[in-house]
């Protein structure tokens, strides 16, 4: 999923073919890399894994048996070669999954960090979020002009100069478009 394009930040930066695609897409993936995590979706937090042959286990910090269900399709990321990419869940415990993996050998449940992801259905297609999409060209902007121009600064919310324009305030100057879409467990601290 890509909220903020290369014609779309090459348009709002004016800048027309001076720089490649590949040197623009960055600044959008970066973005992207900063808000997504931010979006209300349908992810849960891996804390551990086991794994006996054939077969993987993902343990959680929150019951399962309401979230997921046996021959749900999910998308793990971050837990070990073995337990990532798509699967298919084959059996809910209370606090775990398990599903098909390629594994040779049993291994006890051990922890991982920091936490994989466990992503189920998505229900919401944010590129098609006109605010999302805005709050992602705006950022991808201020990754871009941040690295052309390293003493150009921010400013801070009470209007003073910052030093560094990708600081605290990068994600606070666009909440606003974002509120709607952030999901709870991401506005911690």
């Amino acid at each position: 999923m890509s909220l903020c394009t290369v014609s779309e930040l090459r348009s709002a930066l004016g800048v027309g073919t001076l720089y490649p695609d590949a040197t623009l897409q960055s600044s959008c993936d970066a973005a992207d890399a900063t808000i997504i995590p931010m979006l209300w979706s349908s992810t849960q937090f891996a804390v551990a894994h086991s794994n006996e042959v054939g077969v993987g286990t993902l343990y959680l910090d929150i019951p399962t048996t309401n979230v997921f269900y046996v021959g749900q399709s999910v998308t793990v990321a971050n837990c070990g070669t073995k337990y990532n990419g798509a699967k298919t869940i084959t059996a809910v415990n209370d606090y775990s999954i398990s599903f098909v993996t390629t594994h040779t050998t049993a291994q006890s449940r051990h922890p991982i960090e920091p936490y994989g992801t466990i992503l189920g259905d998505a229900y919401t297609d944010f590129t098609a979020d006109a605010a999302v999409q805005e709050a992602a060209l705006m950022i991808a902007v201020d990754i871009w002009q941040a690295r052309q121009t390293s003493n150009s600064g921010g400013s801070s919310p009470d209007f003073q100069p910052s030093p560094y324009r990708m600081g605290n305030t990068l994600l606070a100057r666009v909440r606003g478009l974002l509120a709607h879409t952030l999901d709870p467990r991401s506005m911690v601290g």
